[in-house]
């Protein structure tokens, strides 16, 4: 493997259990010097959590930045921040309506003529309540990791989705049920086109 396709996988975790997912867009630029000022803008663009929507098309569920307590924020995402995720359907009633990812880790690389930002998320507790059940379809284990990528003339948008397994572990039977349904529905595929379109839009 050379260093090319090295660049920010280290920081995708392993998969062990459940399913995994892979999305990953290209654009591909004739100089190096317009496809580093591109890089500026899709890096903004993958930390601008409350703008996925937007770039995505009306059919992605929208994400709220919020900060560690839980309030919203209108700011680039940062390390131990949450997305606050409202699904199409109904929520749950631990996440009060909202499924929650912590922001784990922001990671940003640079070797010559390549350079990464990753965006690991982590399906997560609400930070607005006092239970400890993650509040998300996906069980703790599960992870995204985003990335955007420069190698040289090439600029990549990719998702990675590891470990993902329904989370029917919470104490409400009604919730429990919902991430079922919606757990299986996104191993069947029906969160990759939600991805695809996000990645797309990275690189729009």
């Amino acid at each position: 493997m050379g260093m090319n396709e090295k660049l920010g996988k280290a920081h995708i975790p392993p998969q062990e259990i459940g399913e995994k997912m892979d999305v990953v867009e290209k654009r591909v630029f004739d100089d190096e010097a317009t496809a580093i000022a591109f890089f500026q803008l899709v890096r903004t663009r993958l930390l601008d959590v409350n703008r996925w929507a937007s770039l995505a098309g009306t059919e992605m569920s929208s994400f709220q930045l919020t900060n560690t307590h839980g309030n919203p924020v209108e700011r680039l995402a940062e390390e131990g921040d949450y997305l606050k995720i409202d699904i199409p359907g109904p929520g749950t009633k631990i996440g009060k309506g909202y499924d929650w990812v912590l922001v784990e880790a922001i990671i940003e690389e640079q070797e010559v003529g390549m350079e990464a930002v990753t965006l690991r998320a982590r399906p997560a507790p609400n930070p607005l309540s006092k239970s400890n059940d993650t509040a998300h379809f996906l069980t703790e284990q599960a992870s995204s990791t985003f990335q955007v990528k420069r190698i040289r003339k090439n600029i990549y948008a990719e998702e990675h989705g590891r470990n993902e397994q329904a989370n029917t572990y919470t104490v409400n039977t009604i919730d429990n049920v919902r991430n079922m349904l919606v757990g299986w529905a996104a191993m069947v595929g029906f969160s990759y086109p939600q991805w695809k379109s996000l990645v797309t839009g990275l690189l729009a």
